[in-house]
């Protein structure tokens, strides 16, 4: 927070043009404050697909320093005095650009997804995680009637989010889900992340596991409620979160179905390699640069792994990384090393989800889109259904939607016109599964405002894969 108690300058998202050959691509930054006065970033980039790519940010009186370790990118540049704007020099491999960001206006919240009469009433609530004594902040949405309503809980995929998901362009994936799902009979709750909004606690600390316990709160929160029906709460994960939804699913008393989007099967370790390949991909990297690049990935990963000692690990990793950018800032080269050793890294990097899916029983859907280019949809949607249904679990329905990204777009092409431009918008095919499979198990109120006008769309099952030697 700035003094006075003004939100920070730098909070919200920054656009700006970066000249390339061929053109200009968009690059959008996503600023959120954390607690003790740090930032947590994610730079994407709308043309390349890039989704979310951790950003490592300081800022020194007006000097702003972004870094993409990922990529090979840092931009270096200086606050506007009325702190709206940023210019300075964008680099990367074979590129070096001006580029000057302009901080986002407050989204417009329009049609199609928002109607101006509801169907529905929203109630912005604190819920206490027992477990840590931490409050979290959320909404509800609760279709209008008597009910009782089937329930869900909106898990968010990896790095510190809030209730509504936000990203690039004003898209707020969890608002628009909640908005869908109480028009069609079915309330939701949704929470800002530890760290974020009007939630405690620090993100960095917090294990993929230590977040289960948040989802595991509102889940509960939500069978207190009146007009839920208790026996029919569920959660929907996106990425990280579809792989808490389902470690939640494997506890007494879990989520009564699960909603997989962009769920992994592979170790978080396997995840975060093949992120390094497409990163290095987009940018334009030969063969001999991604190798280069994924040798030391492997060598960082290797050195978190085998150096419990935190502080030995953060002191070989920032000697690394400061061997590899020999202009790197040590104070960022330290921060960094900080991210790579947090508990929250650490687990996620061991974690390996098929472990535990033969423990899950409730109905499972798993979405995953083909152009995700963060989560292989054919890969770990073949090693989810394998696992889920190793354990007799036959409520297991995988589908690959063609055309959906990781964050559940629909091609450019596709996104609806609103004063006569494009906004991005969840895939219609997305949506429309989900609605046909709660009607088959979790029975939401069949006295809906608006009927559903999309044909059920044609996509593609992934087929249960054979044994493996």
């Amino acid at each position: 927070m700035a003094a006075g108690g003004e939100p920070t300058p730098l909070s919200g998202q920054w656009k700006g043009p970066l000249k390339v050959p061929g053109g200009s691509l968009e690059l959008i930054i996503t600023i959120v404050p954390l607690t003790g006065g740090t930032y947590y970033a994610a730079l994407d980039v709308p043309k390349q697909k890039v989704s979310r790519m951790p950003v490592d940010m300081s800022l020194t009186d007006n000097d702003v320093l972004l870094k993409i370790e990922q990529a090979g990118s840092r931009f270096t540049g200086k606050l506007s005095k009325d702190r709206k704007s940023m210019t300075g020099t964008w680099e990367q491999p074979g590129l070096k650009e001006e580029v000057k960001f302009v901080q986002d206006a407050a989204p417009v919240v329009s049609a199609p997804v928002f109607k101006p009469a509801q169907p529905y009433k929203t109630e912005q609530v604190i819920i206490t995680n027992d477990k840590t004594d931490l409050c979290l902040g959320a909404t509800i949405t609760m279709p209008n009637g008597n009910g009782p309503f089937p329930a869900v809980v909106l898990v968010s995929d990896s790095g510190p989010q809030d209730r509504d998901a936000a990203q690039q362009e004003d898209y707020r994936m969890f608002a628009i889900l909640a908005d869908y799902l109480a028009r069609h009979g079915m309330a939701v709750l949704r929470y800002d992340d530890r760290g974020v909004g009007k939630s405690g606690g620090k993100y960095a600390a917090a294990t993929t596991a230590d977040q289960m316990t948040d989802a595991e709160t509102a889940m509960n929160y939500l069978r207190t409620r009146p007009r839920i029906d208790k026996k029919n709460v569920g959660m929907i994960g996106h990425g990280e979160g579809a792989n808490i939804a389902l470690l939640a699913a494997t506890e007494p008393k879990g989520p009564d179905f699960v909603v997989s989007l962009a769920g992994y099967g592979l170790p978080g370790r396997d995840i975060l390699r093949r992120q390094q390949v497409e990163i290095m991909r987009m940018i334009g990297g030969n063969a001999t640069q991604v190798d280069a690049a994924l040798k030391l990935h492997d060598k960082m990963i290797n050195i978190i792994r085998q150096t419990p000692n935190s502080n030995q690990a953060r002191g070989k990793l920032a000697a690394m990384i400061r061997m590899n950018n020999v202009d790197i800032d040590p104070n960022m080269a330290r921060a960094r090393a900080a991210q790579l050793t947090s508990p929250w890294y650490r687990y996620y990097l061991d974690f390996d989800p098929k472990l535990k899916l033969p423990a899950v029983k409730c109905p499972v859907l798993a979405l995953n889109g083909v152009e995700d280019l963060q989560v292989a949809a054919t890969k770990n949607l073949a090693i989810l259904s394998k696992g889920l249904k190793a354990g007799g679990n036959r409520r297991v329905k995988t589908y690959k939607l063609a055309g959906v990204n990781h964050a559940f777009q629909p091609d450019e092409a596709e996104w609806p016109l609103v004063n006569g431009e494009q906004q991005p918008t969840f895939s219609p095919k997305a949506l429309a599964l989900m609605q046909d499979w709660f009607e088959e198990y979790a029975k939401p109120s069949v006295n809906r405002m608006t009927p559903r006008s999309n044909p059920k769309p044609e996509v593609k099952k992934v087929s249960r894969p054979t044994a493996q030697k």
